[in-house]
């Protein structure tokens, strides 16, 4: 049987449609008798490899942020990484005078702390480097600006004794302020005094300007101290912070001690703990006595001029004096007290009393003691009922151990 040509067609397109069929899907039978197509293996696309991760950015934590401006000085500058480690940094500030001076810190546990608080009215930089996950190097360099302080938002810092000093077993501490201090717990957070040997103390404030620092007893003759005031950048109350950071370290000598009698109008100097000398002395008349009590030697001045006006005495005054040249003289209190050379009176020296507070003995004697005596030896007095007080001189062995200890702000 011919086929026409309109079926000649059909069967030729049917032939292209199995075809196209057969190379899409394979119809097959499932359980239920359902067809289900399945991809022949031609047409399976391409398997590709597992994607490598993407290694994060280091991120930088910093306080202060960057491009911070008015940063508080007394803020501790801090560093560290998230996502990799922090290797090394460093800060810098360009001063006033237009010099580039580092700050120093150190690293520790991925964390980087400034060693000092800051300068008001500079611009830090800080540089930065680390490795991130992948071991690789990456750098991070920031900048902020700290708020500005005029000198009388500051308060100075003075620290006594100074670097390289050798003084006697009585010899306090002295940190002195220029302005006053109201927060003085805070401040005394930031002061430290160590020796070797270790020697137990403590600090008192004798008024908002003054702090001093004694340990339990005397010094131990020999004792290396070293002396910290942190207090740069330190809030001091009242919107001021303390201006510097000060140090010292000084040594303690052999062990001098006067004891000075004035019921016998005698002194007896012991050196190391021995009684090398005894001198006749005399002391303040009736109305003058002199302190009874401890005092620790001031200072040493030579070919001094005395004059009444310093004790509050005029011309005309019952007890005024001229002006009297005084050859040898150490100083022990704030009120003109001094251990020094009087000629004048020698003959009363040993026997009695007759100087306007002072203690006196001749050129002799005074020119040992001058030659044998540094700042922070000791004199011991008795004999008078007029006590030494707090404040004048360095006072600071007239109050007991417990007494004492309450005069810190911790």
């Amino acid at each position: 049987m011919q086929l026409s040509s309109r079926s000649k067609s059909m069967a030729a397109g049917l032939a292209i449609l199995a075809m196209v069929g057969l190379s899409g899907c394979n119809a097959t039978a499932n359980a239920g008798g359902k067809a289900t197509a399945t991809r022949s293996a031609a047409a399976a696309p391409a398997t590709s490899s597992t994607p490598t991760p993407t290694t994060p950015a280091v991120s930088w934590v910093t306080d202060p942020k960057d491009e911070s401006t008015a940063v508080p000085v007394s803020t501790r500058v801090t560093a560290k990484t998230e996502h990799g480690d922090l290797t090394s940094v460093s800060m810098t500030y360009k001063s006033k005078k237009g010099n580039v001076v580092p700050a120093e810190g150190w690293l520790e546990s991925g964390v980087w702390t400034a060693k000092d608080l800051l300068e008001p009215g500079v611009t830090y930089t800080l540089k930065m480097n680390a490795t991130d996950e992948a071991g690789d190097k990456t750098t991070r360099e920031q900048t902020f600006t700290t708020q500005d302080l005029t000198l009388d938002d500051q308060i100075a810092v003075t620290v006594t004794p100074g670097d390289g000093q050798v003084v006697g077993i009585g010899m306090p501490v002295i940190v002195t302020f220029d302005l006053p201090v109201k927060d003085r717990a805070t401040f005394e957070k930031h002061m430290k005094v160590t020796s070797s040997p270790a020697q137990a103390g403590s600090w008192y404030w004798l008024s908002d300007r003054e702090v001093h620092w004694r340990p339990k007893s005397y010094w131990q003759p020999g004792t290396k101290v070293h002396v910290e005031a942190n207090l740069n950048g330190v809030p001091a109350g009242n919107g001021r912070y303390g201006q510097w950071t000060r140090t010292s370290d000084f040594t303690v000598g052999r062990s001098v001690i006067a004891k000075v009698n004035l019921k016998t109008d005698m002194m007896d100097v012991y050196i190391s703990g021995k009684k090398v000398r005894t001198i006749p002395v005399t002391g303040g008349r009736p109305g003058l006595e002199t302190r009874s009590g401890v005092k620790v030697i001031m200072a040493k001045v030579t070919n001094i001029v005395m004059k009444a006006e310093t004790i509050g005495f005029r011309k005309g005054d019952k007890n005024w004096y001229e002006d009297t040249p005084v050859k040898y003289a150490l100083q022990l209190t704030h009120s003109g007290e001094f251990l020094h050379t009087a000629p004048w009176s020698v003959a009363s020296q040993g026997r009695a009393n007759v100087s306007h507070g002072c203690t006196g003995m001749s050129d002799a004697n005074g020119a040992w003691v001058y030659q044998n005596f540094k700042i922070g030896d000791v004199v011991e007095t008795t004999g008078t009922k007029k006590p030494m007080t707090m404040g004048n001189g360095y006072a600071d062995w007239n109050l007991g151990w417990a007494s004492y200890q309450k005069g810190s702000a911790l």
